[in-house]
């Protein structure tokens, strides 16, 4: 089969991805072998692509953010039959869907409806299920207490599904950030009940607006850099659920507040060997919601054919920092 790969760590600059053929994914008892007909990009497959090389020989197939057709079943992946078409995430650990076909944990996947296209399923796994673990972590909703709940980045991926997940599921009064008047008029779009910009004081903005305090904060850009105004803003014993904290950071403007401090990695459990069956029954509620129209598809930017040329395109609007939604590649 086809996919797209390389072989060392690059910058955006030195883009050293290709289109090469290599053998078809081996499937293990559990997997269904996908062929892939949509794929969201993200990015943490960008920040993979800069710091992850292939061992001596090998080469590195990214992506994990898929909608395709199911073509083989393994042994033990039980509820799927060839021809399903479904929706899914992967496991960082394995080779991913930028390519003409996966093998994938059945328990990570759930079947679409036909009313949903693959371009539209394929912008909803990663944030949808980042979203849930970060906010609800392994329980049904918000803990008790959470009424207010204030988004950092509202208009990215992971944001945008974040704010139609709280609008759909609870009734807590749901506050965006977002820095250009585009990406404000997305967060009210996607259902958030206020919209301020991050690049200006936000605390003086929700004191405006008769707000002082925040029960819980999702940062999903810019942590370390947010974490005094954060620390200001939320309650004491309030919930910080930072998606992007991979170096050191301050801690003391929570301590202060007696904040609790979540971090989310959406691949934690099926890479760390538990069961993430949760997550494919996670997907299916939000199919069943984009069917009655509570949640719907970020799609904003695609691209047609898996060349290297639309994952370049794909990369830069993401190291841009200035993406809205979600791209999708259909392949």
């Amino acid at each position: 089969m086809k996919a797209l790969a390389y072989a060392r760590a690059h910058s955006l600059g030195a883009f050293a991805m290709h289109l090469a053929e290599v053998d078809d994914p081996r499937l293990r008892e559990g997997d269904l072998l996908i062929e892939i007909h949509a794929i969201g990009v993200n990015p943490g497959e960008a920040m993979i692509r800069s710091q992850r090389s292939a061992e001596p020989g090998g080469q590195v197939i990214l992506g994990w953010e898929f909608a395709g057709v199911v073509i083989k079943t393994g042994i033990a992946a039980n509820g799927f039959t060839v021809g399903d078409r479904v929706m899914g995430t992967g496991d960082v650990t394995r080779d991913g869907c930028w390519a003409e076909k996966l093998a994938v944990d059945h328990r990570v996947v759930t079947k679409i409806p036909d009313q949903l296209s693959f371009t539209d399923a394929a912008s909803l796994p990663i944030g949808i299920l980042t979203s849930w673990e970060a906010m609800f972590r392994d329980q049904p909703g918000l803990s008790p207490g959470v009424d207010r709940v204030l988004v950092v980045g509202g208009a990215g991926g992971v944001g945008s599904l974040a704010v139609q997940l709280l609008k759909a599921r609870t009734s807590a009064f749901v506050i965006s950030t977002a820095s250009r008047q585009q990406s404000r008029d997305w967060c009210r779009a996607m259902g958030a009940d206020l919209v301020v910009d991050h690049t200006a004081d936000v605390c003086e903005q929700l004191n405006q607006a008769g707000i002082h305090q925040v029960d819980m904060v999702l940062s999903t850009a810019a942590t370390a850099t947010n974490l005094a105004w954060i620390g200001a803003l939320l309650r004491p014993f309030g919930h910080l659920s930072a998606i992007d904290l991979n170096a050191p950071i301050d801690l003391a403007p929570l301590i202060q507040k007696s904040v609790s401090l979540h971090t989310e990695m959406v691949f934690s459990q099926i890479s760390g060997g538990t069961d993430p069956s949760n997550q494919g029954r996670i997907l299916q509620i939000i199919s069943e919601y984009v069917l009655s129209g509570q949640v719907r598809p970020i799609v904003t930017t695609r691209l047609t054919g898996l060349t290297v040329h639309n994952m370049k395109i794909a990369h830069s609007l993401l190291e841009s920092h200035h993406t809205i939604g979600k791209i999708v590649i259909e392949t």
